[in-house]
């Protein structure tokens, strides 16, 4: 099936794809540390990432709707480029010693001008997927695909981050995500397959009708709920494995630990294009979050590193079928004219989840310790499983199809 996948897909579109969203796991860590470094303020640095996540998490649906109505190409083109300029501002401003207040408005600019690679990829390849006449079980191993790419993104960036730190400053692992920006999200946004995505383009068109271009059926907004509360339970298990490695007399094990969990939960992502086409996706929704609750309680109880490492690895095999099945069920909802808008959508829900997260969980770690931080995680658990069985499925059975929640009515 991947064998499929990459044909489809062709050899340039996966490198420059995933190159093209490199910077946006690099910089949240990035800017913390080169902030942190030049300023000596952690509370400078946690203003300047929390502006730019919060910058992230605002524009993104907005870069993404512009995707939607006026093309990939000139979107992406503009938005890479922009934030380039606003990633080496920002390193610069840092080393000139600026003070809070632009760090800040720079930081928020990094993050609104984030070009979206990663939502944009999902929404290009399921496009190209459609327009072939690949079935609904291609479709489900693109998007597999895409999820592993995303997750090996989020474990290589803040190892990057790390070593360029560790061997130079900060300011170079940020000028790298600036040139990654500059030159493989050109390449991402001028390649061919930007076509495919085009207002127009056959995969556009053939799905809806005009009526329904502009409106989303009242469950995808469940699906960006649950997908706030995934990103919850990451913020929520970064601040605990931080505070429990620092326990521990070990806190340079916390960016393994969570690397560990990054990795299991990639490999378990590829292992989703073999899961058979009769589970349906509203099924593994479900399975999806119970697992996320069975395996998260065990956090609440870990109290040694080779614990922890086990208990966040297994965890890490529940993340990537949550993920893969709701940005499946997305695909599968709403009208293609508004794929982009809602892709993006469900990463800025994750950006903004695992921020406000770690800033409150961060919180209760320092007050009470490891367990209050990973009770938040459970807790954000449960209110996914909450979800998933509260929304009344009609199973897909073509492109389109209609989830809603209980009782509710199309709306825009």
């Amino acid at each position: 099936m991947y064998r499929d996948t990459l044909s489809l897909l062709g050899p340039a579109l996966p490198v420059v794809s995933f190159l093209g969203r490199l910077p946006t796991a690099m910089c949240q860590l990035g800017s913390l540390l080169l902030v942190a470094e030049t300023s000596g303020s952690l509370a400078t640095a946690g203003l300047t990432g929390g502006a730019l996540a919060a910058g992230q998490t605002v524009a993104g649906p907005v870069i993404g709707r512009l995707a939607d109505r006026h093309g990939q190409r000139g979107v992406v083109l503009a938005a890479s480029l922009a934030n380039a300029v606003a990633v080496t501002a920002l390193v610069l401003a840092a080393l000139a010693d600026a003070p809070t207040g632009p760090l800040m408005a720079l930081g928020a600019l990094a993050g609104a001008t984030v070009p979206q690679v990663g939502p944009l990829a999902r929404t290009r390849s399921v496009a190209l997927a459609r327009r072939s006449g690949a079935d609904d079980r291609l479709v489900g191993a693109v998007l597999s695909f895409e999820g592993t790419l995303d997750e090996v993104s989020f474990v290589l960036g803040p190892a990057l981050v790390g070593l360029a730190a560790a061997l130079a400053h900060p300011a170079a692992a940020l000028l790298l995500a600036a040139l990654l920006l500059a030159g493989c999200g050109t390449a991402f946004a001028l390649h061919p397959t930007a076509r495919a995505t085009a207002p127009g383009a056959p995969a556009t068109t053939t799905r809806t009708s005009a009526a329904e271009r502009t409106r989303l059926p009242g469950s995808a907004y469940a699906l960006r709920g649950t997908m706030v509360l995934q990103g919850a339970m990451f913020g929520a298990s970064q601040a605990g494995i931080t505070a429990l490695t620092e326990e521990l007399g070990a806190p340079a094990q916390a960016g393994l630990v969570y690397a560990a969990m990054g990795v299991m939960s990639a490999a378990v992502g590829l292992s989703m294009a073999a899961v058979p086409a009769r589970i349906g996706l509203a099924t593994r929704w479900r399975a999806a979050t119970a697992g996320l609750v069975v395996l998260s309680v065990p956090l609440l109880f870990v109290g040694s590193l080779g614990a922890l490492y086990a208990v966040v690895v297994v965890l890490g095999a529940a993340y990537a079928p949550h993920l893969i099945t709701v940005f499946g069920l997305t695909e599968r909802t709403v009208p293609a004219a508004r794929l982009a808008e809602s892709m993006a959508f469900l990463t800025s829900g994750i950006v903004g989840g695992q921020a406000l997260a770690l800033a409150a969980s961060g919180r209760l770690a320092e007050g009470h310790g490891a367990p209050a931080a990973f009770a938040v995680a459970v807790g954000a658990a449960v209110a996914c499983a909450a979800l998933s069985w509260s929304v009344r499925v009609t199973e897909p059975v073509g492109p389109g199809s209609a989830l809603r929640p209980a009782g509710a009515e199309r709306s825009g």
